[in-house]
């Protein structure tokens, strides 16, 4: 399929970005994600290593519109409790401040 990715067009097949993201270890799941086979990746970490730009010449949504495109999932970024930050309880000092 052929797509637009920071003004530059590319030839994309759903095979070609799981194979370019088969050995990569995904990144932090932060923002928009993809799932690529059984691993959740960032957009931009895909968009980065398929179409071998910086990620910080094309955005997110780029990334979400061609990977969609493709035929993957696109989603939101689950936070999972283990990776919440923890709140202080009412009236004790965290450590970024005041308890009030």
């Amino acid at each position: 399929m052929r797509c637009v990715i920071a003004r530059f067009p590319f030839d994309l097949t759903k095979s070609e970005v799981e194979h370019s993201m088969r050995d990569v270890t995904p990144e932090p799941a932060v923002g928009t994600c993809v799932t690529v086979g059984s691993e959740v990746y960032p957009v931009k970490q895909v968009g980065e290593i398929v179409t071998r730009q910086d990620r910080r010449d094309f955005t997110a949504a780029e990334m979400h519109r061609a990977l969609t495109r493709l035929g993957f999932t696109c989603h939101d970024a689950v936070v999972t409790p283990a990776a919440a930050p923890a709140a202080a309880p009412a009236g004790e000092v965290s450590a970024e401040g005041w308890g009030w």
